[in-house]
């Protein structure tokens, strides 16, 4: 469920493809950055032309126009920092290239524009293009209405804001190297198909640290609150109970109403082996509902806007959805751990298609 009114920074991979044409779409021409006439040259170092997931020598053409100085007038950013932010997030695809056309300096003092050619290694593949705004600290980027991180590690700040303060329940590693953290309501119904998702990494990735983080959206689900401070006394008493109290609320979430919803919860208290009475009791408390409210002010911090939504080590990626399959997660998982040096336990994912809809600009 999208959560609108929250934080809009949450997937800077989602900003990518929201700008970028499909495949079917017309490609740009070659003058498309002409169209915003650039500012006088400034002491910008001259441009590299590259490319940052090349081409394999001799088996595909380059589909991009050459770059042309002209259209790096900004000072900052540098080709290099650009192609650093977009690696940390498309690198995971090995089948999609891009090239950096455009650096530009705006009428706003210190914001440069950013105008980027994607396409992907398949033959006759369309060009798309994707445009952002870089602020003058050079920390963020701006698509739509959207405001992410910026950097050669855009991921880095979630990723510890994430291992000092996610305190859900968890399983797998007790190390934080590779934390998991799935952002969730107990009473979305798309957080409930997720949990097979998280089931099927806790198999593949044996060495990540694999948390599920409250966050539940009241305004749509009235008793995901409630589910949730539930679930904070369950774990509290034994953390691994957590996964079968939430696996038993996501089952019978249509019994979540006026009449059933106690019993509902208690139930499922039961059926994790614990005492209903105590956790009720529990979960009543002021120190109990400052815990749920923190893990939702939590998720608005690091930019969640929409649940179920996974970070991996601070790159954030949705779990359902158009376009979302588990191999492109999978390849997310293991491509974040590489960047962050750390192991996965886990074979090699399988390559992920650009056909797919990536992760957009997000972190």
């Amino acid at each position: 469920m999208k959560r609108a009114f929250i934080l809009s920074a949450a997937l800077v991979a989602t900003i990518a493809s929201a700008q970028a044409p499909a495949p079917s779409q017309p490609a740009p021409t070659q003058t498309a950055p002409a169209q915003q006439p650039a500012k006088p040259a400034q002491t910008a170092p001259a441009p590299k032309p590259l490319q940052l997931q090349t081409l394999d020598s001799g088996s595909h053409a380059d589909p991009f126009p050459p770059v042309n100085p002209k259209y790096f007038t900004a000072s900052t950013p540098t080709v290099d920092t650009v192609n650093g932010f977009l690696k940390a997030l498309w690198g995971f695809d090995p089948n999609r290239i891009w090239r950096v056309e455009a650096i530009q300096a705006t009428d706003a003092p210190g914001v440069a524009k950013i105008v980027v050619y994607i396409s992907d290694k398949t033959p006759n593949a369309k060009v798309g293009a994707s445009v952002f705004f870089v602020t003058p600290d050079g920390k963020h980027a701006i698509s739509g209405s959207d405001v992410v991180s910026f950097g050669a590690t855009p991921f880095a700040e979630a990723r510890k804001t994430l291992q000092d303060r996610a305190d859900g329940a968890w399983r797998g590693s007790s190390s934080k190297d590779l934390m998991l953290v799935e952002f969730a309501d107990l009473q979305c119904p798309h957080c409930k198909d997720a949990q097979a998702i998280m089931d099927r990494l806790a198999q593949d990735f044996p060495k990540a640290r694999i948390v599920f983080q409250n966050f539940p959206i009241p305004e749509i689900h009235p008793y995901a609150f409630k589910a949730a401070a539930y679930g904070y006394c369950v774990t509290k008493q034994k953390n691994d109970a957590f996964f079968a109290y939430a696996a038993d609320v996501f089952d019978k979430q249509t019994a979540l109403t006026p009449d059933t919803a106690d019993q509902t919860l208690n139930n499922a208290v039961t059926k994790a082996g614990l005492d209903p009475a105590a956790i009720s009791a529990c979960a009543a408390t002021e120190e109990t509902k400052k815990l749920v409210e923190a893990s939702i002010k939590l998720g608005q911090d690091v930019g969640v806007n929409q649940t179920p939504l996974l970070s991996v080590n601070g790159h954030f990626i949705p779990l359902t959805g158009q376009g979302v399959s588990y191999d492109t997660i999978k390849a997310v998982v293991s491509f974040q751990a590489v960047q962050d040096g750390v192991s996965t336990g886990a074979a090699p994912a399988p390559a992920a298609s650009s056909s797919r809809t990536p992760p957009s600009l997000t972190h």
